[in-house]
């Protein structure tokens, strides 16, 4: 029979109790659902990054002072913000002028979200093949927490006037985020309604936008969003797993009357987001 002494051997395992109190294991951090009132929120963290989001395309540079109008903030906590995303290598300071521009490391971070999104080389070619046949643009939007962001776009003509890069943000009163409202559950929806500038969505407008949802899968802008511009999108959850996004189609009217755009336009998009998204997402 083995017995034990009661020193122990530091190469030997030490016997424990089975009757000890056993401690639960770690489990990892679930994002809580509070949001900016959450202890976890980091508030200067976000003060940065609204300070990013000024520099919308085709924004070339902005001062202290049109920074502190644009956020809100104090200019002298614009001026530590600004210190220390320039440090960091997110904006590039011109002395000639005083002026702040995007650097570098912000390209490194959009490169690197953009490459490692499956669905944009999933859905490239199927909204080339739609471009090119409709003369319209085609684009695939996310919602970034405040408006919905391009993350890809192609135009079918070289004619277009209106002609939206990715990295290009539309409200949420756009086609594109009509579409994206209609797809969520009613109680998140209004969640996300009461973060919007007021007005901006008008009660009938969401309405609509989920009738339309609720009975082709897609929503409609008539010059609703921009005089003589009509689009069509469709929301979908992706078979990659990456969230929801929306494919939409727009362009001139002459190229995408009313009757081509509930039509036509509505069942191509309904057929690309049929391939694109998964069985049980399907309407």
């Amino acid at each position: 029979m083995q017995t034990f002494s009661g020193r122990s051997n530091a190469s030997e395992p030490i016997a424990q109790d089975p009757q000890a109190p056993r401690r639960p294991a770690r489990r990892k951090r679930q994002p809580d659902q509070a949001g900016a009132s959450s202890p976890n929120f980091v508030d200067a963290l976000a003060r940065g990054l609204q300070v990013m989001r000024c520099f919308d395309p085709g924004v070339a540079s902005l001062g202290n002072l049109e920074l502190s109008e644009r956020t809100g903030l104090a200019k002298s906590t614009i001026s530590r913000i600004v210190y220390t995303l320039t440090t960091l290598g997110y904006l590039r300071y011109h002395p000639d002028t005083g002026r702040y521009s995007p650097s570098y490391g912000v390209l490194a971070l959009g490169f690197g979200c953009l490459a490692n999104q499956e669905v944009r080389q999933l859905a490239r070619p199927l909204m080339e093949t739609l471009a090119r046949t409709t003369g319209a643009a085609v684009a695939l939007g996310a919602f970034d927490g405040e408006a919905m962001t391009y993350i890809e776009a192609v135009h079918g003509s070289s004619a277009l006037y209106l002609r939206l890069p990715v990295g290009y943000r539309v409200g949420m009163n756009s086609t594109m985020g009509r579409a994206y409202l209609a797809s969520l559950p009613a109680p998140e929806r209004a969640q996300l309604l009461q973060t919007l500038e007021p007005g901006l969505l008008p009660p009938r407008m969401v309405s609509k936008a989920c009738r339309e949802f609720e009975a082709s899968g897609c929503c409609f802008g008539v010059g609703d969003w921009q005089p003589g511009i009509h689009a069509a999108a469709a929301p979908f959850a992706t078979l990659t797993g990456e969230g929801t996004f929306v494919l939409s189609c727009g362009g001139p009217a002459n190229i995408l009357p009313e009757a081509r755009l509930k039509a036509e336009i509505a069942d191509s998009l309904s057929q690309i987001v049929h391939q694109l998204s998964p069985p049980l997402s399907r309407r």
